[in-house]
C-alpha cells in the first residue's frame, strides 16, 4: 500500500447503523497500513436508528488512528454535517466520503498525493472523466438525471467541471478553512457551493477520475431531492 501523509478522514452519517460498522474498520484498517498518523471523523447528522451505537462500539476498538464522532441533533443535511467535520479536523488535509465507500477507500493517494505536493488545493474523484471505473452502475433514471443536473450546474455556475456530485474529496485546509466556514447551503447541493467558491478564491483544482460503485440505500431520493438540489442552486446564483 502507498504510504500517506497523516490527514483527517471525515464521513457524515444519517440512519447508516446497517453498513457503517464494516465501512469504519475497513477505513481504520486502510488508515492504519498507510497514514497511522491520520484521524477518522464521523458526523452524525441526527440518525434515529442505532448509528451512534455503531461508531462508538467500533471507536471504542481502535488503539492506532484518533477517532471522533459528532453528533448533530436535528437532522441538518448532509453539507451541514460535512463542513463540521472538516471544520474539526485537525490535520493539513481533509478528506470526506460517503459511508457507503461507493469509491473504494483505497482510492485515497489520487486524491491526497498531488494535495501533499503542493500540486493542487482541491481534488475530487469524478464518475464522469471516465466510465470505464463504473463497476456497478446506478439505474438509468439516475444517471441519465445526473447528467442533467451537471449540465444545468455547469452553466449556471460556470464551472467547468463534468461531475460534482462523487461523494470523494479533498481539501487543502490551511487555504479552505475560509471556505468552509463562507458556505450556508446544509442539503446535497453543498459540493457545488464548495467547488464555486473555490473556484472564484483562485484555489488550484483538479477533477480525477476514479473507481466507484452504487449501493443500495442511498439517502438521495430522486424526485424530492434533485428539485432541493437545483432550488440550492439558484440560491447560491443569489448570492453570488
Amino acid at each position: 500500500m502507498t504510504v500517506l501523509p497523516p490527514f483527517s478522514l471525515v464521513i457524515p452519517a444519517f440512519n447508516e447503523a446497517n453498513r457503517i460498522g464494516q465501512s469504519l474498520r475497513g477505513a481504520l484498517n486502510y488508515l492504519e497500513a498507510t497514514s497511522p498518523q491520520s484521524e477518522l471523523i464521523v458526523v452524525n447528522d441526527g440518525s434515529t436508528d442505532a448509528t451512534s451505537a455503531v461508531v462508538r462500539e467500533v471507536f471504542a476498538a481502535s488503539t492506532v488512528i484518533a477517532t471522533r464522532l459528532i453528533e448533530h441533533s436535528p437532522n441538518r443535511g448532509k453539507g451541514a454535517a460535512v463542513r463540521e467535520g472538516l471544520l474539526a479536523a485537525t490535520k493539513p488535509i481533509g478528506l470526506f466520503s460517503d459511508a457507503d465507500f461507493s469509491t473504494p477507500i483505497d482510492e485515497t493517494p489520487k486524491l491526497i498525493q498531488p494535495i501533499a505536493a503542493g500540486e493542487v488545493d482541491v481534488a475530487f474523484g469524478s464518475r464522469a472523466l471516465d466510465r470505464r471505473l463504473i463497476g456497478h452502475r446506478q439505474p438509468w433514471r439516475r444517471e441519465q438525471g445526473g447528467r442533467v443536473f451537471n449540465l444545468i450546474v455547469r452553466a449556471a455556475t460556470a464551472l467547468p467541471f463534468w461531475d460534482t456530485q462523487c461523494g470523494f474529496k479533498a481539501f487543502r485546509l490551511e487555504v479552505f478553512r475560509p471556505i468552509l466556514e463562507r458556505a450556508k447551503t446544509d442539503g446535497f447541493g453543498f459540493d457545488v457551493e464548495l467547488l464555486y467558491l473555490a473556484r472564484r478564491a483562485n484555489l488550484r483544482m483538479r477533477e480525477i477520475p476514479v473507481r466507484w460503485n452504487h449501493y443500495d440505500g442511498s439517502k438521495v431520493s430522486f424526485a424530492r431531492d434533485s428539485l432541493r438540489m437545483l432550488q440550492e442552486i439558484a440560491a447560491l446564483r443569489l448570492r453570488r
